[in-house]
Formats: structure tokens, C-alpha cells, sequence
């Protein structure tokens, strides 16, 4: 057989067990998904909007992991970063604008801001929950400008 034939014959195969790889997934648990974003979005409105620090960290794991360089990782390191940082910027708000969770994860898409002047910051925050508690933490970060390059907004 050539060489051609075989690679026909091999991505034929390919194509045709792709389906039954996809259907293998294992089966979404929308009712856990649905109580990890709710748990999240509790959290972050108590936490980041009306600077509960720390009886809304009351989710957060103790050995808590930060992805974001800037902040320690730690249950009582996290609480303690925001409760100053909050000191010293009283008018930090986060407005979630949309959330998503699949299996542990769960997505907030952000408009914060410090001050009615500031144009403020599109984030994007993935919390991983295990058990009930927020044990992981990543962010991607993007300043809003006051001009655009299109007509869509950030959010």
C-alpha cells in the first residue's frame, strides 16, 4: 500500500472514532456546576464589592493558590493583601457582567472600577471549588481605554 493510501485510510479511521471520543465525555454535573458559580459569585460580591474581607473569605482555602503574581498565595495572605489594599481604595467596584462553570471551574468576566472617573479594567477571574471552598485562583487583566479601535465594548 503507498504511502498516500495509508494516510487516507489512517485519517479516514481518525475521522470516523472521533464522534465515539467525544461521546466517551464524562456526563456534566450541571446542579454541582450551578452551586460553584453561585458559591463564587457570593463570594466575590461580598469580597470585592461591599469589602467584606474577611467574613466573606469564610470560602476561601486555607492553602488558597494565586495565580496572579502580584498577590500571596494563602488564605490569610489573600484576606490580608485585599483588606489593605480596600483601605486605601474605598471605592473599588467589580460588577460581574457574566459568569460560566464547567466541572470545578468557574468564570467571571469583570468591569472593575475605582471611582465613578476611572474607565476601569476588563478582567477575566477562573476560580477552581473543590469541596465547597475556593482553593485556586487565575486572572488576565486588561486596561479599558478611552478610545477603541471598534465599536464594541469590553463587555
Amino acid at each position: 500500500m503507498s504511502i498516500l493510501k495509508s494516510l487516507s485510510a489512517a485519517g479516514a479511521a481518525l475521522l470516523l472514532t472521533a464522534p465515539a471520543a467525544v461521546m466517551a465525555q464524562p456526563e456534566r454535573d450541571v446542579e454541582a456546576e450551578e452551586a460553584n458559580r453561585a458559591l463564587v459569585t457570593e463570594f466575590y460580591n461580598q469580597f470585592f464589592n461591599e469589602h467584606e474581607t474577611v467574613e466573606s473569605a469564610s470560602v476561601i482555602a486555607e492553602d488558597y493558590i494565586q495565580h496572579n503574581p502580584g498577590v500571596p498565595d494563602g488564605k490569610a495572605p489573600f484576606v490580608d493583601y485585599f483588606a489593605g489594599y480596600f483601605q486605601d481604595n474605598p471605592d473599588y467596584q467589580s460588577e460581574i457582567v457574566r459568569s460560566a462553570a464547567d466541572g470545578d471551574l468557574v468564570w467571571l468576566h469583570v468591569h472593575s472600577t475605582n471611582g465613578e472617573e476611572d474607565l476601569g479594567e476588563a478582567v477575566v477571574d477562573i476560580f477552581r471549588v473543590e469541596d465547597g471552598m475556593i482553593v485556586e485562583h487565575w486572572d488576565v487583566i486588561q486596561p479599558v481605554p478611552e478610545e477603541s479601535a471598534n465599536e464594541n465594548t469590553m463587555f
